[in-house]
């Protein structure tokens, strides 16, 4: 077995997730502090909408924005010499824009569940937003938002459509673990696709052993 798709698809779902964790608490701390529910649905929407559709019309998406004729990706070319496309960079970039909205919704389900009086004492004792984000609501909202952590990893170590349109499946570089069990069962190699196949089962069981271990300390807490 090919040792390569596992350590790309690892070393992905780990640079991705830090992306994707931070900036879907950041994206769910915005969106539930709008005044306008209009606006707040709308921006929902656009954030949710990677969770409903095909991979590869995400993967469309991300080809047509960062296509080395394109825009964003024509001024990468023209300023740094640097097209983003059939790149180990493009997994990155598709698995962040497809588990994000895991990250998002969960972090905002989260958030949503914190006792609002909770928030109003601390304000009425005059401590600043920022301190009340950092010191009162992350820290009740900590269950929710690692358990989206969690999925939003899983997501990203399976991500399969938004991959292939916008980074190929090049063997030792950009072809992670699903494309690699997709390249061996299209080669007529059942065995070589079932070790890949064991693999990322062996992973997911640990991510969900994972995720109800910080549900359950999430229950236990007063």
């Amino acid at each position: 077995m090919d040792i390569f798709p596992v350590l790309i698809s690892l070393k992905t779902s780990v640079v991705s997730i830090f992306f994707t964790f931070f900036l879907g608490i950041w994206a769910a701390k915005g969106v539930i502090g709008l005044k306008s529910e209009r606006l707040k649905n709308l921006l929902d929407g656009i954030l949710t909408l990677p969770l409903v559709l095909p991979p590869t019309v995400a993967g469309f998406f991300l080809l047509y924005i960062f296509g080395v004729k394109r825009p964003v990706g024509k001024l990468l070319v023209d300023l740094f010499n640097y097209k983003i496309v059939f790149t180990w960079q493009a997994t990155v970039l598709a698995a962040v824009v497809i588990s994000f909205p895991l990250m998002y919704r969960s972090a905002r389900g989260a958030f949503e569940q914190v006792d609002e009086n909770v928030l109003h004492a601390a304000r009425t004792l005059g401590v600043p937003e920022r301190k009340i984000f950092w010191r009162v609501l992350l820290p009740m909202a900590r269950p929710g938002i690692l358990s989206g952590g969690v999925l939003a990893f899983a997501r990203g170590l399976g991500e399969f459509g938004a991959t292939a349109m916008i980074a190929g499946n090049i063997a030792g570089k950009t072809r992670t673990l699903p494309l690699a069990i997709y390249s061996e069962v299209a080669a007529g190699d059942m065995g070589e696709a079932g070790q890949y196949v064991l693999v990322i089962v062996a992973v997911s069981l640990i991510i969900v052993a994972g995720m109800n271990a910080m549900a359950g300390k999430g229950g236990r807490q007063p």
